[in-house]
């Protein structure tokens, strides 16, 4: 059984956590967001640290995913996700201009793909994509989704792939 609810969420300097109800805010330096809280859960704030109260019997499932969500809102305003995806491939680049990227695939057109508002996208050279936001969530879809485009095959290794990623590779057909 996890007990990752009775694990307290640490809240930095800088950032402020606040409670109205079933309602969590929480203000950082990289920006705010907000968490509603499930009935029968609750979020407590005291010498900076947020607990997370719940009902043993009824709400033990939600209350570890309530804590990882605010753990992940915290993180997200003080210090912001960042995902990165690298491309392989002979011809393989990116590009970002504002919120597009525009990429060469390997595919008969450029792929051009707005990242959604509230992130930001950088190039730092044709083979590298670096996604920063401060919301978890939108940082890993808008990755997936990019990935998606040309995922990384198993024979050259050509795609798009997590900077972290390893990509198992096979042997060739042997005549």
């Amino acid at each position: 059984m996890s007990r990752v609810a009775n694990n307290p969420v640490t809240v930095p300097k800088g950032v402020d956590v606040t409670i109205d109800g079933s309602n969590v805010s929480v203000k950082g330096s990289k920006g705010t967001m907000g968490l509603s809280l499930v009935d029968g859960i609750g979020a407590q704030v005291a010498d900076g640290v947020v607990s997370i109260q719940y009902d043993f019997d009824t709400h033990r499932a939600m209350a570890g995913t309530t804590r990882a969500l605010l753990n992940n809102i915290v993180t997200g305003v003080s210090q912001g996700w960042e995902k990165k995806l690298v491309l392989n491939g002979v011809g393989y680049r990116a590009k970002a201009t504002g919120n597009t990227v525009n990429l060469t695939v390997g595919l008969s057109h450029n792929v051009d793909y707005k990242v959604a508002d509230g992130l930001s996208v950088e190039t730092p050279s044709q083979t590298e994509i670096v996604i920063k936001g401060i919301d978890k969530q939108a940082v890993g879809q808008a990755a997936a989704e990019i990935r998606a485009f040309r995922p990384p095959e198993p024979y050259k290794g050509k795609g798009i792939r997590y900077a972290d990623e390893y990509v198992r590779r096979k042997e060739a057909k042997k005549k």
